[in-house]
């Protein structure tokens, strides 16, 4: 762990600048270093901050959706990937450019990720892995050294000399990341040099040959905007059990820039934006603090916010859009700026401020490798607790449900089920919220696909016709209750879990012996407790998939 005594001494902060922001930063960028979970005691030595001044800012950063407060420890939740989402909805590449980079990857049968520049090092911003026993574990938002990544020499290529400059004075780790790539450091700078990448700028593409880890390989091209700058860089990933760097080259060099002319393309013909909804947030904060008191900080907030503030459509703010946006008085949405600018999240252009992808340090990148069941455990776990009951998550494989969260509450006579148990769909309350959400013909395919259907109790509902009835009316009414048709003496209530695009994708239950709540007990009860859990899942998850592929396992 870093001290503060070893990190460089950052420039003088301007008079205006709102000190409680900073703060909230820094806590929230050590929290994204140590990969999303600290101890506050650990936070408070790590910036240096008093103690108390870190319990209030966990505080409000819980209050906010941003963090979990575990005990001693914080941990980063998805609510927080609102910041990244921002700075990603403003500059629209991932929108634009993502669907070329999945038939690329599609059509190599590799792992093709964009990047960007981010002063002197390269951040990458989209991805599409293609999943094998070997497979990338870089994240959006991570830091690629220029001298390592296979586009960074495209970049360079176009850095003034005051960049280069400071490029000299700065590590080749990427940040937060131990690199154990076959040069040396020392070799790979001595060898980076303007001349080298104006070369690689003459020729068009650039490769890495096991500079950035061992096994790995890369060729990657710049992509220019309609004014001929270089907005992005796209870059191909193998391995060499796969290929080595002359024949990645001889496979993926020609597919690429062809991709780079159709990405180029789309960007000289993308649609003008429609403007993301402005969040309107000063009451809210306001209403914080009231409810909070002096635990609430309330000038932190406020100062996120108007980072939320940029998305679609909104690529630049003014001091008075940041202010009508958020809801703000123009001094504070100023002040709020000036500090963001200060810390490089955001560029002043004349009298607009334009975000950078350094905001990406801020949570995003531990959270884009998180998949439903991780983000979803906490909410499963809360509810549990509230219904004294066990909770589970499940998706549908096939013809059975497999478990993927559990929150068990242990009883004399209790539910005994891990993760990664199966159960025939049909007879659980989970799988039959999931075969109600399936597509048209869907349901058909799986029920005719799998094992007949065959009684496990003397209850289970067998008969297709009646089946097919019974799972018509789970789909119109949101819920399934089974009673003793998996197991004797078993009840339980299920709702569907559903994506950004309102597909059903799992369900989470909560299981009981019969003899704890009648039916109308369930539906009273647990029911809406049911709904709210979903609803908060379904929030959390709409906000991490918003750029980043959310795995259900």
């Amino acid at each position: 762990m870093t001290s503060p005594a070893d990190s460089p001494p950052a420039p003088t902060a301007p008079a205006v600048a709102v000190t409680p922001l900073m703060r909230g930063i820094d806590v929230l960028r050590r929290l994204t270093e140590a990969d999303g979970t600290m101890s506050l005691r650990d936070l408070s030595y790590a910036t240096g901050l008093p103690r108390a001044t870190v319990d209030r800012i966990a505080a409000t950063l819980a209050h906010m959706g941003y963090v979990r407060l575990d005990g001693r420890d914080v941990a980063l939740l998805p609510g927080v990937m609102e910041l990244g989402n921002a700075y990603l909805a403003a500059v629209r590449l991932p929108e634009l450019l993502g669907p070329h980079v999945r038939a690329l990857a599609d059509d190599l049968d590799e792992s093709v990720s964009l990047v960007v520049p981010d002063g002197t090092e390269l951040r990458m911003i989209h991805q599409v892995k293609h999943r094998r026993a070997m497979t990338l574990c870089f994240g959006i938002g991570d830091v690629l050294s220029v001298e390592r990544a296979a586009p960074g020499a495209l970049i360079a290529a176009e850095w003034p000399a005051q960049t280069w400059a400071e490029w000299s004075e700065k590590s080749a780790a990427p940040a937060g990341r131990e690199t154990r790539a076959v040069p040396p450091a020392e070799q790979l700078r001595a060898a980076f040099s303007p001349e080298l990448c104006a070369e690689a700028a003459r020729r068009g593409w650039a490769e890495d040959d096991q500079r950035i880890e061992p096994g790995l390989v890369a060729l990657g091209a710049a992509v220019r905007d309609p004014h001929g700058r270089q907005v992005c860089a796209v870059s191909v990933v193998s391995h060499t059990s796969r290929h080595d760097v002359a024949s990645l080259r001889d496979a993926a060099l020609r597919k690429l820039r062809r991709t780079v002319a159709e990405m180029e393309e789309t960007l000289r013909h993308a649609p003008a934006p429609s403007t993301d909804p402005q969040s309107g947030t000063a009451t809210w904060t306001g209403t914080s603090k009231q409810v909070m008191g002096r635990e609430f900080v309330e000038s932190l907030a406020r100062g996120l916010t108007v980072v939320t503030a940029f998305g679609a459509g909104r690529d630049t703010l003014t001091v008075a859009d940041a202010a009508r946006a958020t809801g703000l008085v123009r001094a504070t949405a100023r002040r709020a700026l000036l500090t963001l600018e200060h810390l490089g999240y955001v560029v002043a252009e004349g009298r607009a401020f334009r975000p950078t992808p350094r905001i990406l340090e801020l949570g995003f990148s531990p959270l884009s490798r998180i998949s439903l069941a991780e983000l979803a455990q906490p909410h499963i776990e809360a509810l549990g607790c509230r219904v004294h009951d066990s909770a589970s998550m499940a998706v549908l494989e096939g013809g059975d449900i497999r478990y993927t969260g559990r929150a068990a509450v242990y009883r004399v006579m209790s539910v005994n089920i891990t993760v990664g148990t199966r159960f025939p769909a049909y007879a659980t309350s989970m799988g039959r919220v999931l075969l109600a959400g399936l597509p048209p013909g869907g349901r058909t395919a799986v029920l005719d696909g799998g094992e007949p259907l065959r009684p496990l109790t003397g209850r289970t509902i067998t008969d297709r016709g009646r089946l097919d009835e019974l799972l018509d009316r789970v789909a119109e009414q949101g819920y399934a209750l089974t009673d003793g048709e998996l197991e004797t003496g078993l009840r339980s209530i299920a709702v569907p879990v559903r994506d950004r695009a309102g597909q059903v994708v799992a369900a989470v239950n909560v299981a009981m012996h019969s003899g704890r709540r009648t039916e109308e007990e369930c539906l009273d009860e647990v029911l809406p407790q049911l709904r709210a859990t979903v609803s908060r899942i379904e929030t959390d998850l709409a906000t991490a998939a918003r750029f980043v592929t959310v795995p259900v396992v």
